[in-house]
């Protein structure tokens, strides 16, 4: 069990890997970036409140396809359970290897991951907009085991 009050620094796939036991998290509030394909800046203000010159950038809410996204896609295929892989496939053959596969394979990879962690009993909230919603609904489905109604 990890230890109580831990604040972890980093990349949470890793951290849920070293450091989350399975189904031990009651609630899950997720809010990833958007695949916006902006850059994200913290501006600084002075003493007085107005803005100053001075800013960095916070992240780029770019996604690329690399070597980095073509290992963790293949793990997807291997090593996550057999309904993702089929999923995660099927998107790849739909919509091609670009920039929103990137981002959909960073993020299957930690819902994965999210799912094992998760308690039966827990519950999961994901804050995203329309760029990716309707990907993230399937796979969360997909992982998850959303409903699926039967109209015949």
């Amino acid at each position: 069990m990890p230890p109580i009050n831990t604040l972890y620094y980093g990349d949470n796939l890793d951290i849920l890997r070293r450091y989350v036991p399975d189904e031990s998290v009651d609630l899950i509030y997720l809010d990833p970036p958007f695949n916006s394909n902006r850059s994200y800046n913290v501006l600084f203000k002075d003493e007085s409140g107005r803005e100053a010159d001075a800013q960095i950038t916070a992240f780029d809410d770019t996604w690329h396809w690399s070597r980095s996204a073509e290992a963790t896609y293949h793990a997807l295929l291997t090593d996550a359970p057999e309904r993702v892989s089929a999923a995660v496939g099927a998107l790849r053959t739909i919509i091609g290897t670009n920039q929103m596969m990137a981002y959909l394979v960073m993020m299957t990879a930690r819902l994965v991951e999210l799912h094992r962690v998760l308690k039966p009993t827990g519950s999961l909230y994901l804050h995203c907009d329309p760029t990716a919603s309707h990907y993230l609904k399937l796979l969360l489905d997909t992982i998850f085991g959303g409903v699926i109604s039967d109209r015949s």
